[in-house]
């Protein structure tokens, strides 16, 4: 009995330890779906408000409560920086992003991503057309920072990973305004082969369905070790009756034992 008392008592802390983990990470994307409705209600409510001038979001470092309000800037693109943004994909479809700074009448550089380029069959790069001539206006998203690496926001041969507004502006060699705006629409209109990048999908993801799954491999763990705690009581109630049953017959006289008889004395 004290082998299984210690066995019990491993295989209760193990699943203690194991559903701990799984409540844990069930509870995690609970707070991961809550994340994702917080974000949705902030891009439908920033889409409902009008559009607003740039600077006056731009103020200092763009937040995740600021993303996705609608501005509008009026300046020169500056074609001889343009950034190509590798590795993108919407909707799918591997491509890249195009960069391009936008100097403003005050001379402030505001970083815009014009939009969303499909890399043609057989080739590895996409061609980053031309920005529009002379003054332009674009009507576009906030949009904080990228982080990462230093590889990867840090601008080589005009290409880069990440779109990071510091990692530029030392490209650039001139300060940069923070964060960057997703073109909408510009007028007047940038090159048609341009796809727009869309604004986040308002589902809900799979959190939920997550979330689920890790309380379910909780019940799981817990049913699993008590079906085994109720088989090895099973076992031994099994072993005790055997050894009760054999005890028994070892106690009957068997048929072929000899028998002593008494003589009895007659008169």
């Amino acid at each position: 009995m004290r082998k299984l008392w210690i066995r019990w008592l491993a295989l209760a802390v193990f699943v203690a330890v194991l559903a701990a983990v799984f409540v844990r990470l069930g509870e995690w994307q609970i707070h991961r779906l809550e994340q994702r409705r917080e974000t949705n209600a902030r891009v439908v409510a920033h889409q409902q408000q009008p559009v607003k001038p740039w600077d006056e979001v731009f103020t200092g470092p763009i937040s995740d409560d600021q993303q996705w309000q609608r501005v509008s800037v009026t300046g020169t693109f500056d074609p001889d920086h343009m950034l190509t943004v590798r590795y993108r994909n919407v909707a799918d479809q591997a491509g890249v992003e195009v960069v391009t700074p936008l100097v403003t009448s005050d001379g402030q550089v505001v970083l815009v991503n014009r939009g969303f380029l499909p890399r043609p069959k057989n080739t590895l790069d996409a061609v980053s057309p031309t920005p529009p001539a002379g003054e332009v206006t674009v009507v576009g998203y906030v949009r904080r920072n990228e982080v990462g690496k230093a590889n990867a926001i840090t601008p080589v041969q005009n290409t880069v990973r990440l779109i990071n507004s510091p990692a530029i502006a030392a490209w650039l060699g001139k300060p940069v305004v923070d964060g960057h705006i997703q073109a909408i629409s510009t007028t007047p209109a940038d090159d048609p082969s341009f796809q727009l990048v869309p604004p986040p999908s308002l589902d809900e993801g799979p959190h939920l369905s997550y979330a689920v799954q890790w309380f379910v491999f909780t019940l799981i763990a817990v049913g699993g070790a008590v079906i085994l705690i109720r088989g090895d009581l099973r076992e031994r109630r099994k072993k005790l009756a055997r050894e009760a049953r054999a005890a028994a017959a070892d106690q009957v006289p068997s048929d072929d034992a000899p028998v002593t008889v008494t003589p009895t004395r007659e008169d």
